[in-house]
């Protein structure tokens, strides 16, 4: 994944700039930069953040850059923002997103004249270059983000810095959320809104789907309106955004209170406690505790100080050994107690595996799974925040092989229904597998009504297939 802030101020931004795009460290482990506009022109700084924090890396910048517009980002995949210079005038850009036809969009722009982009390392290319050329291709800059948005296939949210103001673009199916907070004499632009609350800034907008607006330190002007279709994704509930945040004016730990209190009033489970996996599956354990009357405890602790999320680094024996080391066991609330054990999600089933072996170890008597979203069936074609390659990393598309003898797309459907006998004989070959007493998932009927919005507006790709 990747997240973005943005600022315009009357006074220096940099103070803003530095700690709001902080606030997005839990979106990317690999990339961040800041760019920033003042007297002196743009300026720029990116740095790697595998090994050290963004406050760590951008210490001496955050003291030395000058400006009173701009923009930063954190990102899992390419260095940015960027510094680009075109007929549109010198700007910096980030992005938010995925491209899926890349090699398309770079045949096209060679056959138009395009000379070169620069490679990045494995031989692949910056998608945020990519989308400053697709800009270019407009007369202006509200113009050439509307091309990009139309012709890139996938998702795409946007900030450009000029010396004007910020643009901040929503994708064109609001796949990703856009957030602007007010102060006086600034605005700041959020991928999280929560990122601005303690630097002073009061919700201002939401930025609709594909709705582009144009910010200064006097004022927001609505540029491009919204497009009207909503695809916002659900995960940003369920998993990877920040508790703190909302998202179409929902509240992302409140939410999940509400999947865990759902989840709870269709099971019957007689546990001695319930416990979350932290961090996001804590939340959910609190709105079922709350609803079956069972107590909450913490059988392990996590220790976050030095490892990163366990989702993002590429291998997967990595993942798996940051996942095991971050959890620390209490084992006078773990032997000889039945424990109800909830998670957001249950993708490939490798981190789950280890944290029942460890769970068992400790002397857990029964380990009752308890998912805060359906089946995963389908890798996301919209955002970058799995690194799945291959939908037989899914453990449920591979127990649906298992059970099929093919991964064929009309082999799946069946498996997307709750009530029906493939659902439960996946749901009991994965419990198998992985040696719980019983594992149940979460309905995408009981989630989406969790929000209290209409279903129309939720991406929910991954679980059914439907885009």
């Amino acid at each position: 994944m990747s997240g973005f802030f943005g600022v315009a101020s009357k006074k220096d931004c940099v103070f803003d700039l530095f700690f709001g795009t902080d606030y997005h460290s839990h979106l990317g482990t690999r990339r961040a930069g800041m760019a920033v506009y003042g007297a002196d022109g743009f300026n720029r700084a990116i740095h790697n953040i595998e090994n050290s924090p963004f406050r760590t890396k951008f210490e001496r910048d955050f003291e030395e850059m000058k400006g009173n517009i701009g923009i930063g980002c954190i990102s899992d995949s390419e260095p940015q923002p960027l510094l680009v210079r075109s007929h549109l005038g010198n700007f910096a850009i980030c992005t938010v997103g995925r491209i899926n036809n890349t090699a398309e969009l770079v045949k096209k722009a060679f056959s138009e004249g395009k000379t070169h982009f620069l490679e990045m390392s494995g031989g692949s290319i910056n998608a945020t270059e990519l989308v400053a050329s697709l800009i270019d291709c407009g007369s202006t800059i509200p113009e050439g983000i509307k091309y990009a948005q139309d012709i890139i296939d996938g998702s795409m949210s946007i900030l450009i810095l000029t010396s004007e103001g910020i643009y901040a673009a929503r994708d064109k199916a609001g796949r990703t959320p856009v957030a602007i907070g007010k102060k006086a004499g600034a605005y700041c632009v959020s991928f999280e809104s929560f990122a601005y609350l303690n630097l002073g800034y009061d919700h201002y907008k939401e930025l609709g789907a594909g709705e582009t607006d144009f910010i200064t330190a006097e004022g927001v002007q609505v540029i491009a309106p919204p497009r009207g279709e909503m695809k916002i994704c659900t995960f940003l509930w369920v998993y990877y955004g920040n508790p703190a945040s909302s998202y179409e004016g929902l509240n992302v730990e409140e939410m999940r209170y509400r999947c865990g209190d759902a989840l709870a009033r269709r099971d019957n489970t007689v546990a001695d406690s319930v416990a979350g996996l932290p961090d996001s599956g804590t939340a959910h354990a609190v709105g079922y505790a709350n609803r079956s009357g069972m107590p909450l405890t913490r059988p392990f602790i996590k220790y976050t100080a030095t490892w990163p999320r366990s989702f993002m680094p590429q291998n997967q024996k990595k993942r798996d050994l940051i996942a095991h080391m971050k959890l620390i066991p209490i084992e006078s609330l773990i032997r000889g107690k039945r424990l109800v054990l909830i998670d957001d999600s249950l993708v490939r089933g490798t981190q789950m595996r280890g944290t029942a072996d460890f769970l068992y170890k400790s002397g857990a008597k029964e380990l009752h799974i308890r998912l805060a979203c359906p089946p995963i069936l389908y890798g996301c074609p919209y955002l970058n925040f799995s690194r799945s390659n291959s939908s037989l990393e899914l453990i449920a598309r591979r127990k649906i092989a298992e059970l099929e003898g093919t991964d064929a797309e009309e082999a799946v459907a069946p498996y997307t229904d709750p009530d029906s006998p493939q659902f439960a004989a996946m749901v009991e070959s994965i419990r198998q597998e992985l040696q719980f007493t019983s594992l149940k998932y979460h309905r995408l009927d009981d989630m989406i009504e969790s929000t209290g919005m209409p279903a129309c507006k939720f991406c929910t790709y991954c679980w059914n297939g439907k885009k």
